[in-house]
């Protein structure tokens, strides 16, 4: 699978302007799905959905610098480690994360879409895993 940018970018046009329904029906989904992650979140998620959206349009906004990019991811893998939590979350919050996708991209998101999404999501997941792993180790 590879990244397609101009998929990730048009793709992401059509959710932006959902904006915080986007990163509300994430957590709903997680949480619902995968409800042992809970216990890592506030009780009110109001200030992560901030986050959540601000990371997901730096992703998209830097996609093809690919230094500014891993940086960004590093950071994130590391900033997770003290939030404590693990390389075994993030398949779950990848799931929630393409089910988001999906259901606000409607009838745009195809195969193909999903397929450069998945990708994209592998970057992340191990680029921030590596980072929290050698965060944890240094401790």
């Amino acid at each position: 699978m590879t990244i397609n940018p101009v998929l990730i970018k048009s793709s992401f046009a059509l959710v932006e302007p959902h904006g915080t329904a986007v990163t509300g029906y994430f957590y709903e989904h997680l949480f619902e799905h995968h409800p042992a992650v809970r216990g890592l979140f506030a009780e009110h998620v109001d200030e992560q959905r901030d986050r959540l959206w601000a990371a997901l349009g730096a992703l998209v906004e830097h996609l093809e610098d690919t230094g500014t990019l891993l940086g960004l991811l590093r950071d994130l893998g590391a900033r997770h480690a003290g939030y404590g939590a693990l390389v075994d979350h993030f398949p779950a919050v990848g799931g929630s994360l393409l089910a988001t996708l999906e259901h606000h991209a409607g009838d745009a998101w195809t195969e193909e879409v999903e397929a450069s999404w998945t990708a994209l999501y592998g970057v992340v997941a191990d680029t921030m895993g590596q980072a929290l792993t050698a965060a944890r180790q240094q401790g």
